[in-house]
This record gives C-alpha cells, structure tokens and sequence, in this order.
C-alpha cells in the first residue's frame, strides 16, 4: 500500500489544538480521498510579509527507535511523506512528495542530561535490506509546526520488511559555551531497526484541518520526554530581558520574534558585556535556527558598536546569537538586522515566513 496519507474519520482538530486561530469548528473531514499536502498553500499578495499560517493537515507519527550515541540522545521517527521547501539565501525551492516516498523519516538529537536539542550537526541516514542498500542521504534541517526543530527526509522502501536504519551524525556548527564549550565537537552513529508493515503503516495518520491557512500554527506534539526545541520562557533566560520595541510593540519580524538578554558581565560566556539574541516562532515559540544576525548600538544618535552575532548553544540562554558588546550600556538603542534569514528547510505552514525579515530596535 502505498497512500501517502492514511486520512482519520470522525473529529478533527480540537481548536485548543492551535495556536492564533480563532475558528471554533471543528475541522472534520471524512473524505478518504483528500491529499491535503497536494493543495496549494495560500500565497501573499506582492509585497506583502506571508508569515506562518495553520498547516494543511495535522499527522501521527510512529517511533522507529530512541538510542544513545556519544554525548548525545537520538530518536527515530516517521510520518507520512510531506512536502516541504528547502531555502538557499531568501529563495525556496519545494521538495514535493511522490508515489516513490513511503514514509517521512525524522531524527531529533538532543543532550540527555539538559534535555537541550544540539543544532547544527549533520545527519546522515543510510537505510539497508538485509545487507543490500535501499537509499541513503543527508537529510535537512527542518521546522515543522507539529515536531519544530528536528532533521528530516522523504524516502522511499523496498517493499515490506525490516530494514536497517543507519544514523550518522557530526559535530554541531555552532559555537557552545558554558557548561557546553567543548563538547558537541564530536560525530557518532548508532543503528535502530524499522520493522515496515501493514502495522507499522496504519500508524501513519494525517488527517484534514479545517482552519488550515489562517494565521496561527498547530501546537507541537507531545514527545514523551523528547525536546521539539521551544525556546525557553522570557521569564527563564538570565540577565535584563527586553521583548519589546522602544514603541511598546512586539520584536519581531515576519512571525520571528525575538527576545534579546543582556548579561552585564557576561558570566561564563565572557568577560564583558554579553547580549543574547534568542528568535523563536510567533505561535507556540519554536526555536529560529541558522540565521546570521548583525546588529548596530546607538547610544544619542550615535553609533557605538556593530556587533556580528554568533550562532551559540548554551545550557542557560539555549541555542541563541550571542557578541560580546564592551561598550553597550542600559538606555542604547540596539538594532538587529537579518543579514541572511533561517537556512533551514519548511514544512507547510512556515514556508514563506522568516524569509524577507525587516530589522527590529530594542532598547538596552
């Protein structure tokens, strides 16, 4: 059987289930028929901001195996095969799914002991058949409303049977620091066991919303103990934390927002003042990943500082854009500029936001 979505009857999506969308119906959809991702998503009119909407369909997925390898933890899934949009500066291009694809894999990596996802790594997965290989690719980094940051890739099977699933993965590319400098700088692989089948299929479930394409997204899954990358609370990061414009209005651009903290002497991270940036999705605040972020502090109209932002993880801030600023102080002006916005694959609902991404003006 090769449908590429097993569509569930009965009720839909539960309104609680979405984030920034105010339909109270129900979503329903009993035609087995309907491909929900083969529908065109909704396009802004020229000039306008698309920013994330809800997503076309909300789907299960189905553990293939959650291991250990080197410093970090792993767990394997699937899910129907999905389109998505790859990006190259601030252009996409759609990856759509065919009849060939028989399953989404996705693979989360994270640090077992902070439950902190490690971004940036790489992964590579190899899929063989008794010893014969069947597909193997680097597959992306990815957002998606349901799994939020995770890596992921369309594949396609030999028929049923078990298959071996090779994981690879490398090093992070981003700086850490803290608790976390030095560590992460090492690959590893661990090999986890697909058994697909009849079984294994009917657990991989889609079915229609009907408030698909209003702004807003569908809340993240449940995991059971596995990070889907939610930036940490305002509340929760150290230092002064501004989440607003020197206007009162939210920091953010194209349905980015962004939290900015300033750790005065800098703590672990350095031995001056430090300012963390941490982007995160409008709704449901999933962490932004792979930007590159530059900034310029006014202090009475004048230019003080132009700090690049690094691409950082860290056991307190999270994964953030952290520069250390000698010369910031409490009253200037810091503005944030996307010089390149999110390099990380889309699933539908994100796929024309956090592309053109205006700067934004925080006060210190």
């Amino acid at each position: 059987m090769r449908r590429r979505h097993l569509l569930g009857a009965g009720a839909g999506l539960l309104p609680s289930m979405l984030a920034g969308c105010t339909d109270g119906s129900d979503g329903s959809n009993s035609d087995g028929d309907a491909d929900p991702t083969t529908t065109a998503p909704p396009t802004a009119a020229p000039g306008d901001l698309r920013g994330v909407y809800v997503q076309p369909f909300r789907e299960q997925t189905a553990r293939i195996g959650r291991t250990s390898a080197g410093p970090y933890e792993l767990l394997v899934t699937a899910a129907v095969p999905h389109r998505f949009w790859t990006v190259t500066n601030a252009e996409t291009t759609a990856n759509p799914q065919t009849d060939d694809h028989d399953l989404h894999l996705m693979v989360n990596v994270w640090d077992p002991e902070t439950e902190t996802q490690v971004p940036e790594v790489g992964v590579d997965v190899k899929l063989t058949r008794d010893g014969d290989l069947v597909s193997q690719e680097t597959i992306y980094e990815m957002l998606s409303q349901r799994m939020g940051y995770h890596y992921g890739g369309n594949f396609g099977l030999d028929g049923d049977g078990e298959y071996a699933v090779d994981v690879r993965i490398g090093g992070t590319a981003a700086q850490t620091t803290g608790a976390f400098a030095g560590r992460f700088e090492d690959g590893a692989s661990t090999t986890v066991t697909l058994p697909f089948d009849d079984d294994f299929r009917q657990q991989l479930a889609a079915r229609d919303i009907e408030q698909s394409g209003q702004p807003g997204a569908v809340e993240p899954m449940s995991m059971g103990g596995v990070p889907v990358g939610v930036a940490p609370a305002p509340d929760a990061l150290p230092g002064r934390v501004r989440t607003g414009t020197p206007d009162g209005d939210p920091l953010r651009s194209n349905d980015c927002e962004f939290v900015v903290t300033t750790l005065p002497d800098g703590g672990q991270i350095a031995d001056d003042t430090y300012l963390a940036v941490s982007a995160r999705t409008r709704y449901n605040g999933l962490v932004v990943p792979s930007m590159a972020l530059s900034g310029t502090v006014e202090r009475d109209g004048e230019t003080v500082a132009e700090p690049t932002f690094e691409r950082t993880l860290d056991p307190n801030l999270d994964y953030h854009y952290g520069a250390t600023v000698p010369d910031a102080g409490e009253g200037d002006r810091l503005t944030i500029t996307v010089d390149t916005p999110p390099q990380v694959a889309r699933h539908e609902g994100y796929e024309e936001a956090f592309l053109r991404m205006p700067p934004v003006t925080v006060e210190l």
